[in-house]
């Protein structure tokens, strides 16, 4: 097999520096196509590629076919990513380059015929059982914290993604003929009206306290709760529970989507109140737990 100090050195020329004036202008013209949180989430997963060029001393606009297929094998077999991180990362560096050939950097994409790795079509992720939920919900309005059942409530029983709960404000909680929603701000800038059940309100108002304005969630330290303080708080939730499952905020959107169809509720209203536009990830893990679905959380 070619090592990579091979093929760096048949390219030629020694490589620029890692970012040129050239290369800049490149990135920013990829990251501009983005906004919000896909940006920052983009940007992350792009520095990944050009670091591990920087390391090789590669010029990424003069990257080949080859030294793609090398980036992917180092994430797989270096950096022990599951296969949908690999093929996240590897869509990231794809579209800078088909940005690079929009924009006439380049002539083709090296990354068009990459062999990319097999992602399964069903998503790996599974949502609590109904006990588990129940355990995990009552731990939280146990704490002594009232961020924790805030926290769980609106993963659990809003169906939010973990940027929406996070990014929420005091100033977000509204009226609307008769009911209180919370204003949330999803992928792509979207901002919907979303209902709040008795039971939500309640733990929001809680967290909230005598504040009337600022995040809704809070750290140990009292700023904005951010992803990775909220999945310490589960696991925190969890271990006082005993449950062995790693926790993630995201297993607790799935349990959303499962306890909705186990109330009867149909797959379209289920997914649109999620605001799930991949239905295939969030419906498969559903699917293959019939008990799971059957299950019905109660509201408090």
């Amino acid at each position: 097999m070619i090592t990579f100090t091979e093929l760096a050195s048949a390219a030629g020329d020694p490589p620029p520096e890692p970012f040129t004036g050239r290369l800049r202008m490149a990135v920013a013209a990829y990251l501009a196509r983005f906004k919000g949180s896909s940006r920052a989430h983009t940007e992350s997963d792009l520095r990944c590629y050009l670091a591990w060029c920087a390391e090789h001393g590669l010029d990424p606009l003069a990257a080949q076919r080859p030294h793609l297929e090398l980036y992917i094998r180092w994430m797989q077999e270096i950096r022990r990513f599951k296969p949908s991180t690999t093929s996240r990362r590897f869509s990231v560096a794809a579209g800078f380059y088909r940005t690079c050939v929009l924009d006439g950097l380049l002539e083709h994409s090296p990354a068009e015929h990459v062999r990319r790795p097999a992602v399964p079509a069903e998503s790996p992720t599974l949502g609590f059982t109904h006990l588990q939920f129940e355990a995990l919900l009552t731990a939280a309005r146990e704490s002594p914290n009232p961020c924790d059942f805030a926290l769980v409530a609106m993963l659990g029983l809003l169906g939010l993604r973990i940027f929406e709960a996070t990014s929420a404000d005091i100033a977000d909680l509204g009226e609307e003929h008769g009911h209180r929603v919370l204003r949330v701000c999803g992928k792509g800038g979207k901002v919907v009206q979303v209902p709040l059940p008795p039971a939500v309100g309640r733990a929001i108002d809680r967290a909230a306290g005598r504040r009337d304005r600022g995040p809704i969630l809070l750290n140990s330290r009292g700023a904005r709760m951010d992803r990775h303080a909220a999945t310490r708080r589960l696991h925190r939730l969890a271990q006082v529970n005993g449950l062995r499952t790693k926790v993630h905020p995201h297993m607790l959107r799935h349990t959303f989507v499962t306890t909705m169809q186990g109330r009867g509720v149909a797959s379209d209203a289920t997914f649109g109140t999620s605001r799930e536009h991949a239905l295939p990830a969030a419906q498969h893990a559903a699917l293959r737990r019939p008990s799971a679905c059957r299950s019905a959380v109660r509201l408090r």
